[in-house]
């Protein structure tokens, strides 16, 4: 059985998709810009976009009753590889024990001409 996690604190799907699904005490949490959700507005620079994806996927977590520990793998979508110092400088801040796997991957480009958008799987 599967079970959508909405979060109001994390931006709401800016398409057809959900924030997060769960399936068989697996939490899928679909990619998230860097959007405040409260104001609607984008963080600036690579380390402010970081912080503000990280926090809508804790935001998003902390509904489905987990936390950032439970995260088993992430994947990070950045507009360039020349961002990847500064992404990973606000990233190894938001886990405590041990650093899920990870995939960090640029592409041509992200929705709403983010720097950063990052994806997760957390488990139960």
């Amino acid at each position: 059985m599967k079970k959508v996690i909405c979060c109001e604190k994390a931006p709401g799907a800016i398409g057809p998709y959900s924030q997060a699904m769960e399936a068989g005490g697996v939490v899928y949490v679909s990619g998230q810009l860097p959007i405040d959700a409260a104001t609607g507005q984008m963080a600036e620079g690579i380390e402010g976009q970081t912080r503000q994806s990280l926090e809508n996927i804790k935001y998003i977590l902390e509904e489905a009753g987990l936390t950032m520990d439970d995260i088993v793998k992430t994947t990070v979508f950045l507009q360039d590889m020349s961002l990847f110092a500064g992404m990973n400088g606000v990233y190894v801040t938001y886990f405590d024990r041990t650093f899920p796997a990870r995939s960090a991957i640029a592409v041509k480009a992200l929705p709403k001409n983010a720097l950063v958008e990052i994806e997760c799987i957390a488990i139960r």
